[in-house]
Order: C-alpha cells, then sequence, then structure tokens
C-alpha cells in the first residue's frame, strides 16, 4: 500500500493505526542502542583466549628471537607485519603495524600532512585545503579532516561506488588534497566498489603532487555470506597506472579480536612507507609488540582469520537478515522509505523521506531506541535531505534487535504521514 496513492481519509486512517501503535511502544520503557557498529558480546567472546596466549610458559620471543616485552621495533614484528599482508594482498615490507586504532593512525598522517607535508610542502601552507567526502560516509573520518582545517567537499555514493566523474574534476583543484575511502561495505552505504571505479581511482590524475587516497579498507574480510563481494586491488592498480605512491591504505582486527585491544596497519608504497616510519621514530621507542604476539598465535595464518570471520558472519547475518525482514514487513510498498542490504560490513543505510530523519530519530529516541544522529554520515553533521539514517544492527541481542527495529520502522511510517497529513 503506497502512502502516496492513498487520499486524505484514508490517509488519516493510517495516520491514527500508526499514532496507537506507536504510544504503545512508549508504554513499554524500552532502553535500546543502535548507535555504534560495535561487535557484540559474543563476538568479542571468540578472542578471549587470545588473552592468555603469551605468558612465561609460552615465552615472549617472535621467531625473529626478539622479546616483545621490551623497545624497539618501531613497525611492528615480522608476523603482523606478513598477516596483514596476507589480507590487504601486499608484501610485509609494504605494511607498519600499530596499536589498537586504524583512526589513530589515519590522525597521525593527516596531522603529519599538515605540518611535515605527504610528498609536498607542509598543508598547512594551503589556506585553502581541501579534501573530498563521499556521502554518506564515515562521520570520524570527515571529523580529522574538519579539525585540521580543510574544507570538505561532498561527493555522494551510489550501488557501485561514488560519482567518479565529479571526482575526476574535483582533482583539477590544486587545493584538492585527498579522498576518504571505504571500497568494501562501505560504512554506512555498505556498497562495494566496482572494477570500474577502482581502476579510475588508480587512474587519477590530481593537480596537487601530495593527492592521496585514504584507503581505509576496514571491512576487507568481512563478509556476511560465502559468496561475499570482490574488490580489485588498489595499489596493484595504482602500479599499473603508474601511481605507486598514490593510496594510503588502513585496516584493523577491532572487528576481528578485541576492539579495544586489537592491532591496526598502514600500507602504501615504498616511498610511502619508508617517509611515514622515518617519522614514527620520533613518536615512540616501539608499539605494544606483546598484543601483536597474541594476534599472531591466534591467527598464525590467513586461513585461520578467515575461519574466525566466518563464526563472526553467523552472529551477525541473522541480526541484518531480521533488520531487511521488519523493512521489507513494515515499509515495502510504502513508498516511503529505501534501505540498502549489504553482503557484509556493518552497517545498513535507511533513506526515508526528505525532511524526515530528524524526526524518525527523535521519535526513536522518545521510545527508547538511541540512533546515530540524522546528519551524522555527511560533513559538518548536515544531510541537505534529511532523509539518511545509519543502522547499526551488530551490538544489541537478537531479541532486542527486533524490538528496535519494529520501533524504527514505526517511526519512519509515523514521521512521514505527519508530512503528508499536513502535520508538520
Amino acid at each position: 500500500m503506497s502512502y502516496k496513492n492513498l487520499n486524505n481519509e484514508e490517509l488519516e486512517k493510517e495516520y491514527a493505526a500508526v499514532k496507537a501503535e506507536y504510544d504503545r511502544l512508549l508504554s513499554l520503557g524500552l532502553n535500546l542502542d543502535m548507535s555504534r557498529g560495535k561487535p557484540g558480546f559474543e563476538n568479542a567472546d571468540l578472542s578471549v583466549d587470545m588473552l592468555t596466549n603469551v605468558s612465561k610458559d609460552t615465552g615472549f620471543k617472535n621467531r625473529d628471537g626478539i622479546d616483545c616485552r621490551n623497545y624497539g621495533g618501531v613497525d611492528g614484528i615480522i608476523e603482523a607485519k606478513e598477516l596483514f599482508a596476507d589480507v590487504l594482498g601486499l608484501k610485509p615490507e609494504q605494511i607498519i603495524v600499530g596499536g589498537n586504532s586504524s583512526l589513530t593512525l589515519m590522525y597521525d598522517v593527516v596531522s603529519q600532512a599538515i605540518t611535515h607535508g605527504l610528498g609536498a610542502e607542509p598543508m598547512y601552507k594551503c589556506e585553502n585545503r581541501k579534501f573530498i567526502c563521499l556521502v554518506p560516509g564515515y562521520d570520524r573520518h570527515f571529523a580529522i579532516t574538519e579539525h585540521f582545517g580543510f574544507e570538505l567537499i561532498s561527493v555522494k555514493i551510489g550501488e557501485n561506488g561514488p560519482d567518479m566523474d565529479k571526482i575526476e574534476e574535483l582533482v583539477k583543484d590544486e587545493s584538492v588534497k585527498g579522498i576518504w575511502c571505504v571500497p568494501k561495505y562501505s560504512n554506512p552505504y555498505g556498497n562495494s566498489y566496482s572494477d570500474e571505479v577502482v581502476r579510475r581511482f588508480a587512474n587519477l590524475k590530481p593537480a596537487a603532487k601530495d593527492f592521496h587516497l585514504f584507503w581505509d579498507n576496514a571491512y576487507v574480510v568481512h563478509d556476511l555470506y560465502e559468496d561475499g563481494d570482490k574488490i580489485l586491488n588498489i595499489y596493484d592498480e595504482c602500479v599499473k597506472a603508474g601511481n605507486p605512491d598514490l593510496p594510503i591504505i588502513f585496516a584493523s582486527t577491532s572487528k576481528i579480536t578485541i576492539p579495544g585491544d586489537g592491532i591496526a596497519a598502514m600500507a602504501g608504497s615504498e616511498n610511502i612507507i619508508k617517509m611515514l616510519k622515518s617519522r614514527l621514530a620520533f613518536q615512540t621507542v616501539g608499539p605494544d609488540k606483546i598484543n601483536m604476539l597474541r594476534h599472531v598465535r591466534k591467527f598464525p595464518n590467513l586461513e585461520s582469520l578467515l575461519e574466525q570471520m566466518k563464526k563472526h558472519a553467523d552472529i551477525i547475518r541473522p541480526k541484518f537478515e531480521t533488520v531487511f525482514a521488519a523493512f521489507e514487513g513494515e515499509l515495502g510498498g510504502k513508498d516511503i522509505a529505501t534501505w540498502t542490504k549489504p553482503r557484509g560490513g556493518y552497517f545498513i543505510s535507511l533513506f526515508v523521506m526528505p525532511g524526515c530523519a530528524k524526526r524518525v530519530h527523535a521519535l526513536c529516541k522518545e521510545a527508547g531506541v538511541v540512533l546515530t544522529g540524522a546528519g551524522a554520515s555527511y560533513p559538518h553533521g548536515i544531510d541537505p535531505d534529511d532523509s539518511h539514517l545509519r543502522i547499526a544492527p551488530t551490538y544489541p541481542t537478537p531479541e532486542n534487535l527486533k524490538t528496535a527495529a519494529g520501533v524504527l520502522c514505526t517511526a519512519v511510517k509515523l514521521a512521514a504521514l505527519e508530512k503528508l497529513t499536513g502535520r508538520r
């Protein structure tokens, strides 16, 4: 039943029914949180054994005989480099391994760009510096570049990736210094870049010598189904295009092991890694190598890590499918919402009627369901259409998620009916 085809009397009748259901939900006193893409307790439990696999009994040395309790090795132990190299399809010498947060590494690289440059003069000298942000996208990416004084330029993302025509035009401006990319199961759209999009990225001809792809491959192994999405290797494509220094690649184990106790990596060409490693010596006398040792003992090879990801998928996949079923059953055919159906990652993008996202968010909050703020997936928190909501189904229990999805669907319907009946 399309709401847009209902006459005034039918709309009022539907409004009364939906409002009654919403009032019933209000009376339940719910307190549910779908605001961030966090792994659930079951997911974290998969790696608890990792916390005890480094001890006096098992030893503190890696295969090179390095005592991981001590200083040194600013770029990480060799086994951790090899593991990330296998995950990313690169060579160990292209990898720097750090602490638990890839976001920290991204922040640090942008900070270095400002103070010391990334292949050119320090970016602070470019007063009108700009950064391309794919929307809807990851709010923490946007916050980093906003913090360092970049003008944020929005480019819409779609099923196969971003609008490359627009990006190719934008990079002709020398003040455009980079772009944030989540190439596989993007946050929060959930799509993966097509082969054509990856190749066009690799073949960009930016006017700025210090332009880089900030390639956050956060969900590279986070498939929900056995036949997960496949994307081209950006570094290989950049080499073919004669642009080996273009990408700076990031990844972490945050949603593979224990989110607050993972390891992260950044990667790139020989030139990029040489530059970044030379600056690490001023920041640290060595990262947490004990934690790296825990990880490589848990995952001695890529196959063991992928087995872990199958277990994660078995926990998370039903949660995604619960939300898909709720959307289809409650919102399907009403012409008031569309949504993505990713095959991996951690998010679903829900697009409601223009002008309704903030209202949906407020209705959910009043009913005891916390969502990510409307507009959070756009630079400066401003969605020009006020239509997008980032849905994070991974943290709640299946029972709570079903309830939360029901509240969300009721809020979407009520916000749309308020608009269609002239109440807002």
